[in-house]
């Protein structure tokens, strides 16, 4: 006779829920918290992307698409990919995905059997590890926290083994903030080829480049496309994170393998989020250069001030994450981030939950309103001198 417990997936039942998610659903009902958890805009959609939502419903546009999203949004993303060197078929080599979550969890499920092993840089986003285990593949954790935050390509070559089958980077980087430098990424393309495996490459960011800094894509070097699966979206660089709409660009004949799975769990992305990415592309490129620059400004406010707390941090380049070391203060990511909470009225994400390199952390996003995150800096500051007592 079955137990109770054998009522439910073994493999479901041993993943974690999201770290980020449990902090999250501790602001409910709490409107005196200042958040510096969740990853996601303060910004609104930008307004003609919200217009073009609007006439289509207007019109009653309200079906399905093709499982591979509208031709026309697939076509303006291989026309935006072009500016980083990636040149992609829209018709076959482009998928509309409901957010680029779903993009990491299809990937993964198309390419790795049970047995294989994926590398994953760390710290990392916190779906990356559990998605990988449901496809019972032996998660192979790089720490990058050795190197400054970015993997090195002597690190990957030396975690290989007969039985690796992908390589998981994410850059410009959540939970760090950090990018990989171009001539790093040219050193691990080199490893990815000549081991024939795959680079699954979290893109997500790229927009939400710092100063001289400048995204380059992994898959934009020689011989890498037969290689590399992007995954982009909307949700961050053009505030659109309710709209759930991203993107997978890899070679054809893995996105007829994908295509299936998403046809079965999605069948395809909302037809109002598609037309209004699509015009996002077209024409919103200045709203999100004004975003860019706001978050620049915050990061350097929320820089200047973990660095006035005697702080280590490592100065993001990209996306709106600072990841302060917080263990001098004698406090798990875990204990700091609960006290701060209770004590003090400001959510972050304990660094624990981003696997390798985070404990001692905590992740603070400065995607939130300035006046807010004044307020947020300072209460931390008193809380780290309380510590120091």
């Amino acid at each position: 006779m079955n137990t109770r417990e054998d009522r439910f997936s073994k493999l479901m039942t041993e993943i974690p829920p999201s770290g980020i998610r449990k902090f999250f659903e501790m602001l409910i009902g709490h409107d005196d918290v200042i958040s510096l958890s969740v990853g996601e805009p303060d910004f609104p959609t930008p307004w003609s992307i919200r217009e073009e939502a609007y006439y289509h419903l207007e019109k009653g546009h309200t079906s399905y698409t093709s499982n591979w999203g509208l031709l026309e949004l697939r076509e303006e993303i291989a026309k935006y990919m072009e500016r980083y060197g990636l040149f992609y078929n829209p018709k076959n080599e482009i998928l509309v995905t409901v957010g680029a979550s779903e993009g990491v969890d299809a990937s993964l499920r198309a390419i790795l059997n049970p047995g294989d092993e994926i590398i994953v840089v760390q710290p990392c986003y916190v779906n990356y590890t559990p998605l990988a285990a449901l496809c019972q593949a032996k998660v192979v954790p790089i720490n990058s926290g050795v190197n400054g935050y970015y993997p090195t390509a002597e690190q990957i070559k030396n975690a290989i083994t007969p039985k690796t089958k992908a390589l998981m980077i994410c850059s410009p980087n959540n939970p760090t903030g950090t990018m990989i430098p171009a001539s790093e990424l040219e050193k691990i393309a080199k490893v990815v080829v000549e081991n024939k495996i795959w680079c699954i490459s979290d893109e997500i960011y790229c927009e939400l480049a710092y100063e001289n800094s400048k995204h380059c894509s992994i898959g934009s070097f020689s011989g890498m496309k037969d290689y590399t699966i992007i995954l982009n979206g909307f949700s961050k660089s053009f505030a659109m994170t309710g709209w759930r709409i991203g993107y997978i660009a890899a070679p054809n004949e893995l996105l007829h393998q994908i295509v299936k799975l998403h046809g079965y769990n999605t069948i395809c992305a909302p037809i109002f989020s598609q037309y209004g990415a699509a015009e996002g592309l077209r024409n919103c490129f200045k709203d999100v250069e004004k975003m860019r620059v706001s978050y620049q400004q915050r990061r350097n406010l929320m820089y200047k001030a973990f660095c006035d707390m005697g702080l280590d941090v490592p100065e993001p380049t990209g996306a709106f994450y600072m990841f302060p070391d917080i263990s001098s203060t004698g406090l798990t990511s875990e204990e700091f981030a609960t006290q701060l909470f209770q004590k003090y009225n400001v959510a972050v994400v304990p660094g624990s939950v981003f696997g390798l390199g985070g404990e001692g952390h905590v992740r603070c996003c400065y995607a939130t309103a300035i006046d807010k995150i004044k307020i947020a800096l300072e209460r931390i500051a008193q809380f780290v001198e309380e510590l120091k007592k």
